[in-house]
């Protein structure tokens, strides 16, 4: 085994000392003989000039002379060594003459805890001898040279220190060095573990076992231990730490030294750094991991040594190897490119297979490069989509795929045949038909039931009403009167689903109208007539007493609030009900016909769209939004335009919040063909119990989100209506609502991430309106973001299709208006149109830019309405573009048609993103003019109209700038000129001519959320 040598500490060297004083016993001239003298030896040829003690009292009778050191402290000495170098003379020296001649002498030693001024005590029996000691080497007489003996001795020692004693009775002797020390075992690093300078046992047989701890930037892996021997030697050293990750070691030093550039250590060990793999690269000291390249990965899984890789490219040669009427096979080849891996694997999908599909082989991924789906439906069209995959896949987030489209046979070999319209109403239509002719098909070819399926005219076959029967005939109920219906059937044999009979159409009479065959009895379509208005009648009652209790319990509570606190006005009776001092709206210089010319928009309106309405775009061919309340049953619109889900694919996980109608959660909804798949959902719940007009109304939200499909606007994944509760499924977005998402992340954004966020709802408003869609309640509250920062359009609560014979503006019958979002237009005579929604658009933007602020801070309703009314605009927030403010303002034009439409706006933010530059310039709300202004005036005349066009504070104790600014205005009157700016008749609306208004605040009223600097316009209009 390898060993460590010992190395001595010195407690005590009397060669280094120029004068020992130490105690004796006798001493003085009262002492019976001379005892121990000190003196020097010298010796010039070795070097020698120690200070020693000297006695020779061989000429006396009972001599008894005693030597002390002084006091020596152990330390952590658990046993201490004296080494003496001493000569003794020989007896025959002294002939005659010697009374007691001796030629040895004793040492002792006596322990303490602490020293004292006081001499050691000299009784004997308080001492341990040591030993006597006597020459070794030899003695001297005169006719030999002085021979040094030398001598070694060793105590165990407990306590603090020791005083060591020499005792003569007769000898003649000169202790010429003493030397007091501990063996230790040296400080020491083995197995890139530290161990320090380790004491010897109290005995010399003794092994002290000593715990060592890891050098710096290693890891233990075995408790370090080292055995240090009683003399002084480490031995057999167990336990060690090595190097940890991204730090290789150097034996020679016992050092972890970082890895260098280019090269990585994965795990803890004594091997040396790595190069890094393929693909990858170590940018710096004490790499772990090489990170990987742009657009190469490295799975969870994979070895640290592997190299980096990619997914697959998309399988080559996608072929139908074979198709009947309810199985396809399907092969392909491996893609070109298998991104360095060997682990591709495939995975198939299907839009819009049944759960009765399987798929051989049956796992959700698999190695082969063909697949047998059976139990699909005769005739039909199915896609599927082929993906390839590999163990990096799941990193990059997208797969490529390649798919087709392929449609099964027809099962039976003949069609129903004499499809007949037997009888029909105005929500009832009846049907029969005559059985195929199966010749000698035999057994297989039996039909075993018949499916029709009816639907609107122009409306898609895959929302139909099915009816499955076994008999040669089937009803419709709950059809929309004055509706064109088609109908098709089809029969099931044992081989399969045959195909659908050409479309017939039939329309259903108005409402009340006589049967087209068959029943005709007058008498009971006049008690169904007179039943049908009773119930009307009674339906109205209950609505009006319902609204009436609804109103007087919002108003208590509203009444109980600050007038700031409630953000819509009721109408009641067809107005609006709001404390104002004019009508609602008012004849100023900001709505004036004739100054209406005074701005110009950001935009240049297409012909024709101006006077068509902003929101009514779209050419011909365009989708158009269909309102779900024309329909007399909600459950009908929904079934046209939701899908069915069953229950039991969606899991509800949490509850993230409350709506009008229920609770709101965060779930799981299975995706078909095996539910393995799984995604994440936003679910809405109606309330058990819920009334009628609740679940209608939850319905119809429905029917309306089932329309859209943008990547703007919120998603519906279906609904559940034919279980409890009734849900509302729709794509889960991860950041929650946009207001709250940018307060809680104030600040974090660059300008152009907002910018493209107003992209995205301009973007969604677009599609809106140009499917002749009016939202009515577009806020930041109502739009959503996902984990990438996509902003949606969502909460369709309030929302109305755009009525033409309006010129496309939708008048409410009754409810609340959010003001502080409404165009003026709207707050006044009810219109809303898509116009109404881009001034609502503008607010969007001013809360964006502001990161969540309030429009309009704290103001009530009331000092709102009357400063927009005469021309006040909120200010640009802090560190707003120029262009994006400058939007704001063209949103908030008075006229309508002066607005821009979201087409525009989308086109416009585009620019700006493409142009970044374009952005730099910050809006100022400055209270002074441009100074190159020509129209630029200073007169008391404009100083006292500008003070008069001051808005309305807010009632006292709430955020009251302007009854401070115009009365500090007013007091500035008296001391000089104001400057005001006046625009001329004909003025364009350029930026340059935005006039500010001087908002100077006192001292203590200054505060950027409760004390704004308002912008008034005054060419608004």
């Amino acid at each position: 085994h390898r060993t460590f040598f010992m190395f001595a500490v010195v407690l005590l060297d009397t060669t280094t000392e120029e004068k020992l004083d130490w105690t004796r016993y006798p001493f003085g001239p009262q002492a019976n003989t001379p005892g121990w003298v000190e003196e020097s030896f010298t010796n010039f040829d070795k070097g020698i000039n120690w200070r020693s003690y000297v006695v020779c009292d061989v000429a006396y009778t009972n001599v008894n002379n005693w030597l002390w050191t002084p006091f020596i402290e152990r330390g952590p000495a658990n046993r201490m060594y004296i080494e003496i170098n001493f000569t003794t003379r020989d007896c025959s020296l002294f002939p005659g003459n010697a009374l007691s001649c001796k030629e040895t002498f004793s040492l002792l030693y006596y322990e303490f805890d602490a020293a004292t001024k006081e001499p050691p005590p000299w009784e004997p029996d308080s001492y341990k001898l040591i030993g006597r000691i006597a020459a070794g080497e030899g003695r001297f007489n005169t006719n030999t040279e002085v021979v040094i003996n030398t001598e070694v001795k060793s105590i165990p020692v407990t306590k603090k220190g020791v005083y060591f004693a020499f005792r003569d009775q007769g000898a003649c002797i000169s202790i010429l060095a003493i030397k007091v020390y501990y063996i230790s075992c040296p400080e020491i690093s083995v197995n890139f573990a530290h161990f320090p300078a380790t004491p010897t046992g109290r005995e010399v047989a003794l092994i002290e076992q000593t715990r060592g701890i890891c050098v710096a930037n290693a890891v233990k892996i075995a408790q370090p231990t080292f055995l240090c021997k009683g003399d002084g030697k480490w031995y057999l050293p167990t336990g060690g730490c090595h190097c940890k990750p991204g730090y290789q070691a150097d034996t020679d030093k016992q050092e972890c030294k970082e890895c260098p550039i280019g090269k990585f250590k994965h795990e803890a060990g004594s091997h040396a750094c790595e190069p890094c793999p393929e693909h990858s690269k170590a940018s710096d000291y004490g790499f772990t991991e090489c990170r990987c390249d742009p657009g190469y990965f490295r799975a969870e899984k994979d070895p640290k040594k592997m190299p980096c890789t990619q997914p697959p490219s998309a399988p080559q040669n996608l072929t139908v190897n074979f198709v009947d009427q309810s199985t396809v096979i399907l092969s392909w080849n491996a893609p070109h490119m298998q991104g360095g891996r060997s682990d591709t694997t495939y995975r198939v999908d299907c839009d819009s297979c049944s759960m009765g599909v399987k798929y051989i082989p049956n796992t959700e991924i698999f190695n082969d490069t063909k697949i047998t789906i059976t139990g699909l439906n005769a005739v039909t069209t199915y896609r599927f989509q082929v993906f390839a995959e590999n163990g990096v896949s799941s990193l990059v987030g997208k797969s490529e795929y390649v798919d087709i489209t392929v449609t099964t046979e027809a099962s039976v070999p003949s069609l129903v045949s004499n499809v007949r319209i037997t009888s029909v109403k105005s929500s009832e239509l009846s049907i029969s038909w005559d059985a195929p002719d199966i010749g000698t098909g035999g057994d297989n070819d039996l039909v075993e039931r018949y499916e029709v399926r009816c639907y609107p005219r122009y409306d898609d076959a895959t929302n139909a009403t099915v009816i499955q029967t076994s008999e040669l005939s089937a009803t419709f109920k709950g059809l929309k009167p004055s509706t064109d219906y088609a109908i098709q059937v089809r029969a099931k044999t044992t081989r399969g689903w045959g195909e659908y009979t050409p479309v017939i159409f039939k329309k259903t009479p108005h409402a009340m109208g006589l049967d087209y065959v068959g029943e005709d009895d007058n008498m009971q379509v006049r008690i169904i007539a007179g039943a049908i208005v009773a119930v009307v009648v009674l339906l109205v009652i209950i609505i009006i007493m319902t609204v009436l209790i609804l109103r007087s319990r919002a108003s208590d509570e509203c009444n109980k609030k600050q007038p700031s606190d409630c953000d819509t006005l009721e109408y009641r009776n067809g107005e609006v009900h709001c404390k104002m001092d004019s009508s609602p709206i008012v004849t100023t210089h900001t709505n004036n016909k004739s100054k209406s010319s005074l701005t110009t928009p950001l935009f240049t309106p297409a012909v024709g769209v101006a006077a068509a309405g902003a929101g009514s775009a779209g050419g011909a061919g365009a989708r158009s939004y269909v309102d779900p309340h024309t329909y007399e049953d909600p459950n009908q619109a929904v079934r046209e335009f939701a899908r069915e889900i069953d229950a039991g694919y969606i899991t509800i996980e949490a509850i993230i919040g409350g709506g009008e109608f229920g609770d709101v959660c965060r779930g799981k909804l299975k995706l078909p063909p095996d539910g393995r798949t799984e995604i994440d959902v936003a679910i809405k719940t109606l309330k058990p119990g819920s009334a009628d007009k609740a679940r209608n109304d939850f319905l119809t939200e429905a029917s309306i989100m089932g329309q859209f499909e943008h990547p703007n606007v919120i998603f519906l994944q279906g609904v559940v209506t034919k279980s409890n509760p009734v849900m509302i499924i729709t794509e889960f977005m991860e950041n929650g609502s946009l207001d709250t998402f940018l307060r809680a992340n104030d600040g974090k954004f660059q300008v152009l991430q907002l910018v493209g966020m107003l992209r995205g709802i301009a973007s969604g408003m677009q599609y809106l309106a140009e499917m002749n869609y009016v939202h009515r309640d577009l806020a930041a509250r109502n739009v959503l973001v996902n984990a990438a920062l996509v902003c949606k359009i969502a909460d369709f609560g309030l929302s109305r299709e755009i009525e033409s014979a309006t010129e496309g503006a939708y008048t409410t019958r009754g409810g609340k208006i959010p003001v502080r979002w409404t165009a003026p237009e709207a707050i006044a005579f009810r219109k809303f149109t898509s116009a109404s929604d881009v001034w609502s658009m503008g607010i969007v933007c001013w809360e964006v830019m502001s990161y969540g602020e309030r429009p309009y801070w704290n103001w009530s309703n009331q000092d709102v309405i009357k400063s927009i009314e005469k021309g006040y605009r909120l200010p640009a927030p802090m560190d707003c573009p120029e262009a994006i403010y400058q939007l704001m303002l063209d949103c908030w034009q008075k006229e309508r048609t002066h607005r821009p439409t979201f087409a525009n706006l989308t086109q416009t933010l585009d620019k700006l993103i493409r142009s970044p530059d374009t952005l730099r310039k910050i809006a100022q709300n400055s209270v002074r003019p441009p100074a190159h202004n020509p129209y630029y005036v200073t007169s008391h005349t404009a100083a006292q109209a500008a003070a008069a066009a001051m808005p309305p504070g807010p009632a006292a104790g709430t955020a009251g700038p302007f009854v401070d600014i115009v009365g500090h205005q007013a007091h500035q009157q008296a001391q000089s000129a104001i400057a005001v700016p006046v625009m001329p008749p004909g003025a364009g609306r350029s930026l340059h001519y935005h006039t500010h208004a001087a908002t100077h605040a006192l001292p203590h009223q200054q505060s950027p959320l409760t004390y704004p600097n308002w912008v008034p316009f005054s060419h608004f209009g």
